[in-house]
């Protein structure tokens, strides 16, 4: 079977606040949110908005005055990476640490109990461009067809499912943070060396990856059929406005 690689790109959980209305009308969303960092975390009201994202850190800790509460305020423009799992969500700003060599400085914010950032993933999944991370798996995305598969790891990695949607590709998996809900347009590149192994390279940030592109390789437990890596890879091209040989086009690429 001849295969091809083509371009085609976390006391938290207090409470959740969210404004009374459907979601699709809400103005913003608010949670009360641990905020880590390395010394220790303070808590405080993480809001989501049409406009961006702001922290408020609201409970003082001993001997801390009022102008050293942590906050923070980042228009869309201000974040290089948002990345939202169930419990956690993390802002890469284009901030430099000099103390970590001019590393860019991270927000991390978690939730505890049963509250999860789910709205929020629903909130930001239309609204954010390829710099959007969604480590969750969307439930809602119909399937075009589907296959088990183990996502490889450094040390261990995990087993799940791979579904391919009209839209979004998704990996489920019971491992924390490992699951993935990927647009198209947040896909690189897809490449296969044969039918038991796929790799999708993704514009989430990776600095062990050549180029910032994080790669994600999977060993399938079922063959993949050419016909379907072709047609999955002519779907990506067309999420990216690519040109198609005329018998293409008009066609319903569905398998």
């Amino acid at each position: 079977m001849a295969f091809r690689s083509q371009k085609a790109a976390r006391v938290a959980g207090l409470t959740v606040l969210v404004l009374a209305l459907p979601l699709a009308g809400r103005a913003q969303l608010s949670y009360e949110v641990f905020h880590d960092h390395w010394r220790k975390h303070c808590t405080g009201m993480l809001v989501i908005d049409e406009h961006g994202v702001s922290y408020q850190q609201t409970a003082k800790k001993k001997d801390q005055k009022p102008e050293d509460l942590h906050h923070g305020r980042w228009a869309w423009q201000d974040i290089q990476q948002l990345y939202v799992s169930p419990k956690k969500i993390v802002l890469l700003t284009y901030q430099d640490r000099e103390w970590l060599l001019g590393a860019d400085r991270e927000w991390e914010f978690s939730l505890e109990s049963d509250r999860t950032f789910a709205d929020a993933y629903q909130f930001l999944k239309e609204r954010l461009d390829q710099r959007f991370v969604a480590a969750l798996a969307d439930s809602s995305v119909p399937a075009l067809w589907e296959i088990p598969a183990k996502l490889q790891g450094r040390m261990v990695g995990s087993e799940g499912v791979l579904r391919v949607g009209q839209d979004r590709i998704v990996f489920e998996t019971k491992k924390p943070s490992h699951s993935r809900t990927w647009r198209y347009q947040d896909i690189e590149n897809i490449s296969s060396t044969g039918p038991f192994q796929l790799t999708l390279t993704t514009y989430e940030r990776a600095k062990t990856h050549y180029g910032s592109l994080k790669g994600f390789n999977f060993q399938l437990k079922q063959p993949l059929e050419e016909k379907r890596f072709n047609l999955l890879w002519r779907r990506l091209n067309q999420s990216k406005g690519l040109e198609f040989l005329t018998s293409l086009q008009g066609k319903d690429i569905r398998p």
